[in-house]
């Protein structure tokens, strides 16, 4: 009898890019937000694209366009400088205000760098730095000029940058945390102060100090010790302007210290209240108060932001920083840019990429303002990078403002500019990198995935957006940007599809 034959049998065609896309997002608890996402080759050669031609809220994606213009056009080892100025006459006795004049540092802290990603940091964590280390070092110039007496203030000097603390549609309630820590050039342990509480007694008051112990804020403590096991939960309430914080909530009796961040609300008195401190704890004295000097904007906010924003400007070479009048008593140099990046892009540091958006507005545009910033972007973007105009718009640098709108392919095209640059690889190594570091350091933790992703992430409100470069299964790397809007609002569902599509991405030939 003959043998029967039999079709070879065909092995399963893995479903395409688009396939998977589409499977992924038809989950329910994704399907009603809004999607876009952005593939290509390195060269540039689309791959898959879905909505990529629509607006999306980026987050801090918009630190992307921040961070990238800064290392073009201001260079990886820029530094910026902090002065103390004497601004009278007299050596030991100084007849005139003492100037802390800020250089628009956003590292004046006690951070250590360069940034170490978790599995590279010693272990036990050393002490944390004192956050007043930097100026405590040039209170120690100061005291080693001989001088012994200040007859005038302590100056707070900011004006590098126009008094413009906070840009356009940032939240009321970021404002009272250091996610919105105002903006200015003089900027000291990121313009916070963090509120530590411990448990005392059951029903009784928790006790509390500032970190630093600088006198600014004052306390009205309303949180209460709760039994051992209790709930520990507490809020801090803060009048826009106002130096007294209400505190309320509970804390248990075997909760370890509880750190409460608070924004400081005006970061060039803030920086002078601590100098005096400092100064006068080296046996100098001063007979006059801490107060703060602001450049207030030539005009109020432009009533047309974008009009504003999308002059067209030509990028010569960066204007030198002003000097400032007086004998300059003291310094401090920031570490070169490109640490002080690594930073930002890696724990996606709102400030300091406020920070360097004014920094490109004061050395390419006609001052260091936010709308000269965003003016020094655009130009970059559209001219350098090939960036269609249409595809962003930008109210900020970091991406805190609700009104920023960013196209995923606008993001891909940047990022493959940015591919061909002589700066490339210095910033590519900014970007939290998957499963090792930044805010990165809990996603995508297992092979192939982990370290072989490397993209900046964005969260605000209802939206998320990640956007970066991914090593895929054939060895290539391809650019991505996957951006969704307007998902279900406290849920992870959106996250969890979103790396299951970069996922997909990185699996594609």
């Amino acid at each position: 009898m003959a043998m029967p034959t039999f079709a070879a049998s065909k092995k399963p065609r893995k479903p395409s890019l688009p396939q998977q896309v589409a499977t992924i997002l038809a989950d329910p608890s994704v399907s009603r937000a809004h999607w876009g996402v952005f593939v290509s080759t390195m060269d540039g050669k689309p791959v898959y694209g879905l909505n990529d031609a629509q607006y999306f809220v980026p987050a801090s994606n918009n630190k992307v366009f921040t961070t990238a213009t800064a290392i073009a056009l201001l260079g990886s080892q820029a530094t910026f400088i902090t002065r103390i100025v004497a601004e009278g006459n007299g050596t030991a006795i100084l007849s005139g205000n003492l100037a802390l004049v800020g250089g628009g540092d956003p590292n004046l802290s006690g951070r250590s760098f360069p940034y170490l990603p978790p599995s590279q940091r010693p272990k036990p964590a050393p002490p944390a730095a004192d956050p007043l280390q930097s100026l405590a070092k040039m209170a120690d110039q100061v005291a080693g000029t001989g001088l012994k007496t200040i007859n005038g203030d302590i100056v707070g000097d900011d004006t590098l940058f126009p008094w413009e603390p906070y840009p356009e549609d940032w939240a009321i309630d970021d404002t009272v945390g250091d996610d919105g820590s105002p903006v200015s050039a003089l900027t000291l342990n990121d313009n916070r102060i963090d509120v530590i509480l411990t448990p005392t007694e059951t029903g009784k008051p928790a006790a509390y100090t500032f970190a630093p112990a600088v006198p600014y804020y004052t306390i009205e403590n309303h949180v209460l010790t709760v039994a051992a096991g209790g709930t520990t939960r507490i809020v801090a309430d803060r009048d826009l302007g106002a130096r007294t914080v209400t505190l309320s909530g509970t804390i248990a009796l075997d909760a370890r210290p509880y750190d409460e961040p608070l924004a400081v609300h005006d970061p060039a008195e803030f920086a002078a209240v601590a100098l005096k401190q400092l100064l006068e704890q080296r046996g100098i004295l001063v007979t006059g108060k801490a107060v703060a000097r602001h450049r207030l904007p030539v005009s109020p906010a432009p009533k047309n932001f974008l009009a504003a924003s999308h002059a067209p400007l030509v990028l010569g070479s960066p204007k030198p920083e002003p000097q400032p009048a007086g004998r300059v008593l003291a310094t401090h140099t920031s570490v070169p840019l490109i640490d002080a990046m690594l930073w930002t892009n890696k724990i996606s540091q709102n400030l300091h990429a406020e920070l360097f958006l004014h920094h490109l507005g004061a050395a390419f545009g006609d001052d260091g303002s936010t709308v000269e910033g965003a003016r020094v972007v655009r130009s970059f973007l559209t001219t350098r990078a090939s960036v269609g105009p249409d595809d962003f718009v930008l109210f900020d640098g970091s991406g805190l403002s609700g009104h920023d709108l960013i196209t995923p392919r606008a993001l891909g095209k940047l990022l493959q500019y940015a591919g061909t640059q002589p700066w490339f690889a210095e910033w590519k190594k900014t970007l939290p990198i998957g499963g090792e570091d930044g805010t990165l350091s809990s996603r995508f933790p297992n092979a192939p995935m982990k370290d072989h992703l490397f993209a900046k992430t964005g969260t605000l409100s209802e939206a998320r957006a990640l956007s970066g470069y991914v090593d895929t299964a054939s060895g290539k790397t391809l650019i991505f940007s996957v951006m969704v809007s307007t998902h279900y609002p406290r849920t992870n569902a959106d996250r969890d599809a979103m790396d299951k599509i970069v996922t997909a991405i990185a699996a594609e030939n």
